[in-house]
């Protein structure tokens, strides 16, 4: 709508009025509206363009608000600015009521003083006070109002390229001293040597004068040149990024059929020595070099992207590579609790955690890589001495006051073993020291006195070996009713046959029917005692099948 109503709200009618007045002036039926200028404003422009804001809305039908406004650009120059220093006249002898108190000018107060506060201002003293300044009224524009360079004054910063170099002239001039120092001495060897020389060739006839002032330039110019051949803190020359007598890619192996060189990229992906083991050549390929360093870890993650993007997380490892890294190692923590969750889980359940401690690597492989050189005396000579090998067994442990173990003393009388610290043969006896020691050979030598005295070689009566034979066979009765296998269920059972088989019989219906024991219905039903016995025992062992696993059929359903 080009043409603008007045501030206010249009009634019904007049804004009815004012869209046929536009549908008209689209039309070409009525006369384009004229803004202030008297020019024609034409009907198509856009409402949001030809309205103007309320706070530039002049009344009328206009356009002047998407005009740039024009201005005086005299005032926006970069170049204007202040005056530094500049005084309006001679300082004055007297102190002036309102100036000052601190240097006694006009033109500022004390908290806008610039100079160095006094110890006593010119207020009292009427001392060495300032001249007036010049208060100009500058204005600038938007430009050079917020130009934070403008009124810089550039001699400042000539100031600071005429110091550095004069650091640098100086600098330069040190360095020249010190390569010429080193220079003077290799030339002074240089016609030492020369010198030598002539004295060496002084009845030749061969050779003049001129021979040997060329000689002379000849090691001279052998000497060092100004720049080179110095060290670290002289040398003034940079060295080349890749030393020269290196062996290019493509200069390895020069069989037109061997790896291909990229000549734009400087790349040679493949081993150009293809009958060497990549680590004993000179340069095994790029692609080898790639499958070097962090580039594995970079393809873990790259793969991790791939498959946590096809299961729908919004990971990407080139636009957000920090988030990728910090996911990829949550979940590679996450793995670990997880298997340590689902092991302990299998532990729990089944037990074994024991078998899974693995010996020390001395016991397993029974060799190191610690290198030692021992003396014939078996002395150590060099490196470090291997540790002593150590058992599972618990090793020297000492239990019930012992200061020995059980095995270290051996007792040739009685052909036993025992303790060392006490002489006792008892197996985890308390140990009683010296005093053991002493009862011990005391019992000892009673029984060797025992032992010496004759023995009585008679025959024995008759009724006296009857009676002998007779305990024994008691002895022996009792030690079988005690120990033997009868005591212990073990003993030899003797089956009927014919029984045997009619329980195999019955053990086989049994099966079949699926009953849980081996009596009959008619007797599973009564309470009458029922005793099992060995035939029907007989047969439900051969029946059994020992292939039955109670763990085949399990399921974990622990996460």
């Amino acid at each position: 709508m080009a043409s603008g109503a007045g501030p206010g709200k249009l009634s019904r009618e007049e804004f009815r009025r004012q869209k046929d007045l536009d549908a008209a002036r689209k039309a070409g039926t009525a006369p384009a509206a004229v803004d202030e200028e008297g020019k024609a404003i034409n009907p198509h422009i856009p409402q949001y363009i030809a309205q103007a804001p309320w706070y530039l809305d002049t009344g009328g039908p206009s356009l002047a608000h998407q005009r740039r406004p024009e201005y005086d650009n005299s005032s926006d120059k970069l170049d204007k600015w202040y005056d530094r220093g500049v005084i309006t006249g001679p300082a004055a002898k007297k102190y002036r009521k309102g100036a000052c108190e601190n240097c006694g000018a006009m033109t500022h107060k004390k908290q806008d003083c610039l100079e160095r506060p006094r110890k006593k201002g010119a207020k009292f003293t009427n001392k060495d006070i300032a001249p007036d300044e010049m208060i100009q009224d500058v204005s600038t524009g938007y430009s050079a109002k917020r130009d934070r360079w403008n009124g810089y004054d550039t001699s400042e910063h000539a100031k600071i390229y005429e110091e550095y170099g004069a650091l640098e002239a100086a600098r330069q001039k040190l360095r020249e001293e010190q390569i010429d120092k080193q220079t003077t001495t290799d030339l002074a060897a240089v016609r030492k040597v020369a010198k030598a020389g002539k004295t060496e060739r002084k009845d030749d006839d061969f050779g003049s004068s001129d021979d040997e002032d060329e000689d002379e330039e000849k090691y001279a110019d052998a000497a060092d040149a100004v720049g080179q051949k110095l060290d670290t803190k002289t040398r003034i020359t940079v060295r080349n990024l890749r030393i020269r007598e290196d062996t290019a890619k493509y200069l390895i192996n020069l069989d037109p059929s061997s790896a291909y060189y990229d000549p734009k990229t400087r790349s040679m992906r493949d081993n150009p020595e293809g009958n060497k083991q990549p680590e004993d050549s000179q340069f095994s390929g790029e692609n080898f070099t790639r499958a070097t360093g962090e580039a594995n870890e970079v393809q873990n993650l790259q793969l991790f992207a791939w498959q946590s993007a096809q299961r729908g997380h919004d990971i990407h490892v080139h636009a957000n590579p920090t988030e990728g890294e910090i996911l990829h190692k949550h979940f590679l923590k996450k793995k670990e609790q997880l298997k340590e969750m689902n092991k302990g889980s299998i532990l729990s359940k089944y037990g074994g955690e024991e078998y899974l401690e693995k010996a020390p690597k001395e016991l397993l492989l029974g060799q190191t890589e610690d290198y030692a050189e021992y003396s014939q005396t078996g002395r150590i000579l060099k490196g470090r001495e291997r540790a002593k090998t150590r058992s599972k067994y618990a090793e020297d442990v000492y239990i019930n006051n012992h200061t020995h173990v059980w095995g270290s003393w051996y007792d040739p009388s009685t052909s036993s073993w025992g303790y060392a610290c006490c002489h006792s043969t008892v197996h985890i006896s308390y140990c009683t020291g010296q005093a053991g020691i002493e009862a011990n050979a005391a019992s000892s030598a009673k029984n060797l006195l025992a032992s010496s005295r004759p023995v009585d070689t008679m025959p024995r009566p008759v009724e006296t070996v009857q009676g002998s034979s007779k305990d024994a066979e008691e002895r022996r009765r009792a030690a079988k009713n005690a120990f033997g296998k009868e005591r212990m269920g073990e003993r030899e059972v003797e089956l009927d046959k014919e029984r045997l088989a009619q329980a195999l019989k019955e053990e086989k219906k049994r099966k079949a029917r699926g009953d849980d024991d081996g009596r009959s219905g008619k007797r599973a039903r009564g309470d009458e005692p029922y005793e099992v016995t060995e035939e029907q025992l007989e047969a439900y062992r051969m029946n059994r099948n020992r292939m039955e696993d109670p763990m085949a059929n399990y399921v974990d359903t622990e996460v």
